[in-house]
C-alpha cells in the first residue's frame, strides 16, 4: 500500500494536474491551428502557387503510378508525403509564434522582480554576501558596509 499511497501523493499534486490541463489544452490548440492551416491558409496559399493542393504534393516510391494522396492510402503505396509535411511546418510556425506572443505578454503584465546589487570584493571582484568580513573567495579583510 506504501507505493500506491506515494503515487496518489504525486498525481494529485499541483504541479502534475498543471502539467496534465496544459498538455490537454495544448492538443486541442493544436487541432485548431491545423484546421486553420489546412482548411483557411493553405488553400489561399496554393491558389497564388497556381492551385497547389500542398496536401496532396508527394513522391511515389512504388511501382505502380497514382495520382493522388488517396490513391496511394488506398493501394498501400510507400511515398514521401513533402506537401503533408509542409502543412505541418506551418502548422509548428504558427503555434510558435502563438506562444511567444502568449509569453511575450505574459512577461508585459508581470515583468521579473529586478534584483539587488550583489556586493562585491574590492580585490577579487567576485561576489560576496552582505556580512562578510573576509573574501571567501581571495581571503582579503573587507571594510565594513555602511
Amino acid at each position: 500500500m506504501g507505493m500506491y499511497k506515494e503515487f496518489k501523493e504525486f498525481a494529485v499534486r499541483g504541479n502534475v494536474i498543471d502539467m496534465a490541463v496544459g498538455v490537454i489544452i495544448g492538443g486541442a490548440f493544436g487541432k485548431i491551428v491545423s484546421s486553420l492551416v489546412d482548411n483557411i491558409i493553405m488553400p489561399p496559399v496554393g491558389l497564388l502557387l497556381g492551385g497547389i493542393d500542398f496536401s496532396n504534393l508527394f513522391i511515389n516510391l512504388g511501382k505502380v503510378p497514382v495520382t493522388t494522396m488517396a490513391e496511394a492510402k488506398e493501394l498501400n503505396m510507400p511515398v514521401l508525403a513533402y506537401g503533408q509535411f509542409l502543412n505541418t511546418v506551418v502548422d509548428f510556425l504558427i503555434i510558435a509564434f502563438v506562444i511567444f506572443l502568449c509569453i511575450r505578454q505574459m512577461n508585459k503584465i508581470f515583468p521579473k522582480p529586478k534584483e539587488a546589487p550583489k556586493r562585491t570584493c574590492d580585490f577579487c571582484c567576485e561576489v560576496i554576501a552582505d556580512a562578510a568580513t573576509r573574501c571567501p573567495h581571495c581571503t582579503a579583510i573587507l571594510e565594513e558596509k555602511k
